[in-house]
Order: C-alpha cells, then sequence, then structure tokens
C-alpha cells in the first residue's frame, strides 16, 4: 500500500489511521486465535506493518522532532534525522521498549547514500506474530526509509542495544542461604532449550568477591568444571550463561558459589536468583522467530530483557520461570529447624502411619486373595474327556450377589451337548459377591458352536439368590469365545423368581454394543485404572497386588507432594498468553507448561512401576504329583457293579452327540449279558469312526476318549475275580472283545490323529501383553522405594526452606489438589476410557495365563492314572 508522495496527511488523520490498524489486529488477537488460519493471520499482520509504514511517510513531521502514536495494542515512534544525529540514538522511551542505535562509524557504511533517515519504531504490549514460541513481554519493530526505499542494516560491527520490558513479569524473590567458612554453596538447573540463556544473580551480605564454578552432569571442583568466573561489586555480582557456554545441548548443570579472595565474616549470606531467557528477531523470509544475529546482554532482568543484534527487524523475547529453588548442600541447617517448622514432617509421619497400616491389611488380603485365583477343575469331569472348555463366571457386584447354593451347568452346541456339571471347588468359596471364578470343563467330543447353557441352583444355604452378571466359555482347542449375558436373578424370591436358566449365546451386535462395552470398562476401569479406588477391591485374577497398589498410591502421592511444593505459589507472569477461557476461568500458556513440566517429572516413573507390577508373570504352584483325588481314580477293589457303572456313563456319554449314533440304554446295566450288550454299542461306534472321513476333530476326540475307557475297562477286567462272572467262559469271551475292541479303536485313533488339521491340537496363544518374569518384581519395588525416598526428601527440604506459616498455606494447597485428582480427574479418566473403547467397540480380553496350561496337565494326568497308560 503506497500514498502519492504530494500526499501530507495531519497528525490526528495520521493517528486515526494507525489506531483503525491497531484495533484489527487486537481484534484479532484476541477473539480469532483459536480458530485462524496461520498463513493468513502473518500475512495480515505483515500488512498491517505496510499501513504504519505508509502512513509514516505522509505524516507531517519536521528534522529531528518526535511523533509518537499510541494505539490499542502498542505505540508508534517516528523521526527524521540526518546521519550524524543518528550516532548512539536513543529510540523510545522507559516506559515502552526503547532501541540504542551504535555509532555512526558502525552505521555508515548502510547510510552513506542517503542523507536523511526517515525512524519508525512500531512497539507492540503482546507477540502478533502467530508462532509455537513463546514470546512474552514487549515486541518492537525498527525500519529505515529514504523516501520510499526501506534502509537494509545488517551484520553491524557493533551491536543494536534493544531493551524490551516486561511491566507484569513476576518478580523473583530467590532464595538466601548462609555461606560457611571454608564452604560451598551449590545449585543446579536443567536445560531443555539449546538457545536459552541462563542469567545468575549472587549477591553476598558484604561487599566480597565469589568464585562460580559450571559443571555439566556432576557438580564442579577445583579442577573438574566447564566455566569459571569471579562476581565483584563492580559487575553487579551478575554472570550471563550463554547458551555457546552451554554447548547448545540440553541437560543438568551444576554451579557451586564459594569466597574469592576474600575474608569471610561471621552471618555472611548469599542472595541466589537464577532465571533463564533468550532474544529473538522475527524472519520475514521464513516466517519464524530465530534467534540468528541476537543476543542476551548482561543488563537483562526478570522484568526487562536487553538484547544485543547486529540488524534490523522485529525483536521479541522469551522468558521461563524455573521452579522454586532449594540448596540440597544445606540439608543439614534445613533439618536442624524441624523443632520450629514441624508441619511437613507431621503430615508426612501421618501419611506413613496410614500407609503401614494399609499395607498390613493389603498384604493379609492378598493372602486371602490368593486361593480365590485358583481356578477349578471340575471333579465331575469323567477322566477319559479330552476336549476343553474353560468357563469364566462373573457374579454381579448388587448386594447380597453371592450364592450359598449348589450350581449346575449344561453346554448345549450345535453337535452335541455335556453332561450335567457340578460348579464347585473344595479349596475355596466360589461365586462370591464381585467374584470371577474360573472352571475347567471337558467333553468326550467337541459340541460344536456353542448356542446356549442351562444355568440353575438347588436354593440352598443361608443366601441361595444369585445375581449373575455374565459366563464367558473359551473352546480352548480352537481359542473361540462365547459370551452369554445375563445382569439378572437365579433366585426364587427376586428378580423373575426363577432357579433356573437358560442363556443363549449373545450375537456380535450384543457384545458389542456400547451399552456392553461401557458397563464393562467402567467396571473393570474402576476396579484396575483408578489407582485408589482399586486398593479396596481389585480384579480377582490382576497379578497387580493390593499391596503393590498401595505402595504405587504412597510412591504417587509422595511424587506429587514433592512436585506440587516445588511449583507452589511460583510468581505468575501477566504477559503470559491466554490459550482458552471458560466462563471466569483462563488457562495460560505458563500454567500449561507448569502442568507439563509437573506431568514429566512424576508421571513417567510412576507409570513405569504401575507397569512393571502389571506386567510381571505370576509365578503359578506347581501342582502335587498325586493328589487324594487322582489317586482315587484307581479303584482299590474292583466289582462287577463299578465295571458296569463305568462303561453305562461312557455309553451315555457318547448318547449326547447325533454323530455318534449311539442309542440310549433302555436300563441300567445289571449283568454280564447287559456289559456285552453295552460293548456292542461301542462296537458300533468304533465302526463308524473307520467309515468316517480321516482327521475329523469329532472322531479325533471320541476316538481317543474310546481308547482312554477301554484301557481302563481291560485293566480292571483283568483285576476282576472269575467268581464276578458266570462262567470262565464268558469272562474271556468278554476280555477278547475288549482286546480286539482296545486294538481297532488304537489304529482308529492314529489314523484321525495323523490326518487331523493343526488347530486341532492345542497351541499355545499368543498372548497380546507382554509379560515380565516373576524377577521384575524387585525391579519395581526398587524404583518405588527410591521414588518415594527422593520424592520425601525434597519435600522436607521445601517444606524446611518455607517456614512454618507457608508449609500450612501449602498442606490447604496440597489437599484441595489431592482432593481434585482422586475424585474428579481419575473417574473422569476411566469414564474418558470407557467412553473411548464403547466407540472403538472393542470389547475386553478373555483372560488367559499358566494356570490354565497347568490344568490340562492335571487333567492328562487323571486319564493316564484312569487307563493305566499314556496315549500321545
Amino acid at each position: 500500500m503506497l500514498f502519492p508522495s504530494a500526499l501530507r496527511l495531519d497528525n490526528t488523520t495520521a493517528s486515526l489511521l494507525i489506531n483503525c490498524a491497531g484495533g484489527v489486529i487486537l481484534l484479532k488477537m484476541k477473539r480469532c486465535s483459536e480458530d485462524s488460519d496461520t498463513k493468513v493471520d502473518k500475512e495480515m499482520f505483515d500488512l498491517t506493518f505496510e499501513i504504519y509504514k505508509a502512513v509514516s511517510l505522509v505524516m507531517t513531521t519536521e528534522l529531528n522532532e518526535a511523533f509518537i502514536v499510541k494505539h490499542p495494542t502498542g505505540s508508534i515512534y517516528q523521526i527524521s534525522l540526518t546521519q550524524s544525529q543518528m550516532h548512539n540514538k536513543v529510540l523510545g522511551s522507559d516506559d515502552d521498549a526503547y532501541i540504542k542505535l551504535p555509532s555512526f562509524s558502525a552505521l555508515q557504511s548502510s547510510l552513506e547514500n542517503h542523507s536523511v533517515v526517515n525512524v519508525q519504531m512500531t512497539i507492540f504490549m503482546g507477540n502478533p506474530y502467530p508462532s509455537t514460541e513463546n514470546i512474552t513481554g514487549t515486541v518492537c519493530s525498527l525500519v529505515l526509509r529514504d523516501g520510499l526505499t526501506e534502509i537494509s542494516v545488517e551484520n553491524l560491527t557493533e551491536l543494536i542495544e534493544i531493551v524490551l520490558p516486561r511491566p507484569d513479569a513476576p518478580v523473583l524473590s530467590g532464595i538466601t542461604v548462609s555461606l560457611e567458612e571454608g564452604a560451598q554453596v551449590g545449585t543446579s538447573f536443567n536445560t531443555t532449550d539449546p538457545n536459552i540463556t541462563v542469567i545468575f544473580t549472587v549477591e553476598p551480605s558484604v561487599n566480597v568477591s565469589i568464585e562460580l564454578l559450571l559443571g555439566l552432569g556432576s557438580p564442579p571442583n577445583d579442577t573438574h568444571y566447564k566455566h569459571r568466573t569471579v562476581l565483584r561489586h563492580t559487575e553487579g555480582y551478575r554472570w550471563l550463561v550463554t547458551p555457546e557456554m552451554l554447548e547448545k545441548g540440553t541437560g543438568t548443570w551444576y554451579v557451586n558459589a564459594s569466597l574469592f579472595n576474600s575474608t569471610w565474616s561471621k552471618g555472611l549470606t548469599l542472595q541466589i536468583t537464577t532465571f533463564t531467557t533468550k532474544c529473538m528477531y522475527w524472519n520475514t523470509k521464513q516466517l519464524t522467530w530465530s534467534i540468528a544475529g541476537c543476543w542476551v546482554g548482561i543488563q537483562s532482568t526478570p522484568r526487562m530483557t536487553h538484547c544485543l543484534c547486529n540488524h534490523l527487524t522485529s525483536f521479541g523475547s522469551s522468558f521461563f520461570v524455573m521452579p522454586n529453588y532449594v540448596d540440597v548442600s544445606l540439608t543439614a541447617q534445613y533439618f536442624a529447624t524441624v523443632n520450629e517448622n514441624y508441619v511437613v514432617v507431621a503430615l508426612l509421619s501421618a501419611f506413613f502411619g496410614l500407609y503401614l497400616v494399609t499395607l498390613l491389611w493389603a498384604c493379609y488380603a492378598d493372602r486371602r486373595a490368593l486361593t480365590r485365583r485358583k481356578m477349578t477343575l471340575l471333579k465331575d469331569n469323567h477322566p477319559c474327556a479330552n476336549y476343553n472348555y474353560l468357563l469364566n463366571v462373573q457374579t454381579g457386584s448388587r448386594r447380597g450377589a453371592g450364592t450359598s447354593a449348589n450350581v449346575t451347568v449344561k453346554l448345549v452346541g450345535t453337535q452335541g451337548e455335556s453332561e450335567p456339571h457340578h460348579l464347585s471347588d473344595p479349596d475355596k468359596p466360589v461365586f462370591e459377591r464381585r467374584g470371577v471364578d474360573l472352571f475347567l470343563v471337558t467333553t468326550p467330543f467337541p459340541l460344536g458352536e456353542l448356542t446356549c447353557i442351562q444355568l440353575c441352583h438347588d436354593n440352598s444355604g443361608g443366601h441361595p439368590s444369585w445375581y449373575l452378571n455374565k459366563v464367558t466359555i473359551q473352546d480352548l482347542q480352537r481359542q473361540k469365545v462365547w459370551h452369554f449375558l445375563s445382569s439378572s436373578w437365579l433366585s426364587s424370591d427376586r428378580g423373575e423368581g426363577l432357579t433356573k436358566k437358560t442363556l443363549n449365546a449373545a450375537k456380535k451386535n450384543e457384545i458389542r454394543s456400547f451399552r456392553n462395552i461401557f458397563q464393562t470398562r467402567t467396571s473393570s476401569g474402576f476396579r484396575d485404572q483408578h489407582i485408589w479406588v482399586s486398593i479396596v477391591d481389585p480384579p480377582w485374577r490382576s497379578p497387580f497386588t493390593r499391596a503393590q497398589r498401595v505402595s504405587c498410591c504412597m510412591s504417587l502421592l509422595l511424587c506429587t507432594m514433592a512436585i506440587n511444593i516445588a511449583f507452589w505459589k511460583i510468581p505468575k507472569n501477566q504477559q503470559s498468553p491466554v490459550i482458552f477461557t471458560i466462563g471466569s476461568l483462563e488457562v495460560t500458556w505458563e500454567e500449561i507448561m507448569v502442568g507439563v513440566e509437573s506431568g514429566l517429572l512424576m508421571f513417567p516413573i510412576n507409570i513405569l512401576i504401575i507397569t512393571i507390577f502389571r506386567s510381571i508373570k505370576s509365578r503359578v504352584a506347581q501342582p502335587k504329583e498325586k493328589n487324594h483325588d487322582m489317586q482315587g481314580l484307581k479303584p482299590l477293589a474292583v466289582t462287577m457293579p463299578t465295571i458296569l457303572k463305568d462303561t453305562e456313563e461312557m455309553v451315555n456319554l457318547l448318547c449326547k452327540s447325533q454323530k455318534n449314533k449311539v442309542p440310549e440304554l433302555e436300563k441300567k446295566l445289571e449283568s454280564c449279558d447287559d456289559l456285552c450288550s453295552a460293548l456292542g454299542r461301542v462296537q458300533g461306534v468304533i465302526q463308524l469312526m473307520q467309515g468316517s472321513s480321516e482327521g475329523d476333530p469329532h472322531w479325533v476326540y471320541c476316538s481317543k476318549f474310546v481308547l482312554y475307557f477301554l484301557h481302563h475297562l481291560s485293566m480292571c477286567l483283568e483285576r476282576l475275580d472269575e467268581s464276578a462272572f458266570p462262567t470262565p467262559e464268558a469272562r474271556q469271551h468278554i476280555l477278547n472283545t475288549v482286546h480286539l475292541q482296545q486294538k481297532t479303536s488304537e489304529m482308529v485313533f492314529t489314523s484321525h490323529v495323523a490326518y487331523s488339521p493343526p488347530h486341532v491340537a492345542r497351541e499355545k496363544r499368543k498372548s497380546s501383553s507382554c509379560w515380565l518374569p516373576w524377577w521384575f518384581v524387585f525391579v519395581g519395588w526398587f524404583l518405588l522405594v527410591s521414588i518415594s525416598v527422593v520424592s520425601t526428601y525434597f519435600t522436607l527440604m521445601y517444606g524446611f526452606a518455607y517456614g512454618r506459616e507457608k508449609s500450612i498455606q501449602w498442606v490447604i494447597s496440597l489437599a484441595m489438589s489431592l482432593f481434585q485428582s482422586i475424585f474428579i480427574l481419575q473417574p473422569l479418566k476411566v469414564i474418558g476410557m470407557a467412553i473411548f473403547f464403547a466407540l472403538l467397540l472393542k470389547p475386553v480380553a478373555v483372560e488367559d495365563s499358566e494356570e490354565v496350561g497347568l490344568l490340562l496337565k492335571e487333567q492328562q494326568e487323571m486319564c493316564k492314572l484312569y487307563s493305566g497308560r499314556e496315549i500321545h
């Protein structure tokens, strides 16, 4: 935008134009920044600057007469000068930013062809350029013109001084420490920005010289340090640590202060103040803030940045408030004040006392819960059955949901059904409120696709009513899972008044419904993800014990206390930009950065510890080689009634599948003739197996079941006394029949197994999670204890440094912070995660563990003992 050279504006009209342009920028900065396009914003700001420059060309000004216009976002300072008048000229005022030009000799090469120069300095109270840099305080721009021509000024031999005030910047109070005779005072700081400049002010109470040593990674000493300086009264006791001195890297730096060629006096103290800043300019070509050609000056303070640059453009500064400082070298002195300030000590003692009491209860509860984590191999499983289903029965959380009644279940599939099984365990209580019970059910052959299950109880005991949440059944051979949703009572006096129910297998849309996933995730989330609530009621089968959860809560609490007290009441930067506003609540960039820094300090190590405890593979106790139940499988005295009973049970199981084509028994087996008739039915099944397609999973498991039983029957018949048979010929006939069937069934079984598809043999399922070895528990405890000790130490140090009154105020602030975390943030996190997974339609995974393999091994031992031999 250019005005005709003959056009001249009076100062009132020029001020009006400038204020209108400034108002547009102010409106854009306050209302449109959230939804704006960054490229459009930068173009608009550049256009506004062009308006300022164009207006300055047509303003009526006399030589060396300054013209100042205040606009909504700052001010404009304009003056026309000759070359000689620009020598060390100071532009602006102390109220706003001001710039001191270098000597005429340094400017001469840039101004040699210009007799009169129009100087325009534009000042903004905030950063007008949209960017990710945290630019705080005043931003100013300096332009030199000769008519319509802009004069380029760069690579000057003398530096231009720019002073950028931050009138609303926080006041750093620093910390006062005592310097004992012959001792050193140490401090440290962490750099995350390679371009930052750190400014130390170490002001002694008397006029002495102070030596400072700077070291990287560890405290420096007289022989090992990166940089050294001596601060004196004439220099203002200030040290500028530049990015070049910090090797333009990140890390932890240590500074030690001691007397240098000065006499120590009693009561000598040092007032230490530390802050960081940097000087930047707006690169008009790359449209970004850059530090090239600009350095921080020694006169910088927290309320004003002193910049030195060798070129002209828009200048700005960044400022970072470090956490409250505490000198770890004064540990003994701080701890000596415990009699005067016992607030933090009393608070920590109360927390540790509560922790120990809770830990004792948690250990007791873990020991009780250990027995409840046991999977149950049902007693009424047939010893020869080898097709395995894992039942996961979840009792609801309603009041009185647990039952004392005896529960039975029957599985119904497309290819057969199971016998009714009693769901009980002699070693632990089952079906308790909020309980999860796992049972291994075996069948002689696959049942196909499960269509429904039949559940009932006998209404016995003192509280027979049972609220069943759901049942999940897993086919351990095919890794197929069926869900049976209930969320209802099995009770004679509650709900529908029924103690027997048939639950149909849930369809995919029912399993993946928002309601089902949300309820499941919310319930499991509060019991597992909410670290505080999970202490009282953790998931029953989680390897993350109550004792570990209590200790993690204590570690998290101590970390929260340490971070909270370190950042408590740090001075607020009023110039920090507001990110968003909700009603009267404003969230500034500084508050977000403090939150991010707190999170980076607190959460990674605690999340690592919790993840370790969650991911540790439990040490599963190996079952005894032979328990009483297994010994009971081998009959001590074989009788004809027991043989008839076993055979009858075996035939009845074969009748459960239509593929076997075995007719049901008309009556119970009572004689040798009945036994022969039953063996004839078995022979029919064997012949059917021979004529069926090889490799059919049904015939693989069915032939194995028949083979196991025939081995058992042969062993029992050989031990049975001859007097149990009508004639010796009858005994020999039965033995010959059984032996022949044994050989035939063994050939059939071998043939079917050879052609069986890979999925029939149980393969170890790849876990979706990564399990750590059991000894990683020691790594978790080591990290937990270490972070707790460090957090406790710094909490005490800060508490002693603050004094009694400030410590009491901090305790009140901490209580509010903990209340917000436990009762607001954690529940919101759980509900948010539940909604997230529900929207993704991701159901909870089925549990699997090494215990399943141990139960299967125990089942194989029972088969081996029952049949008298092992079949592969």
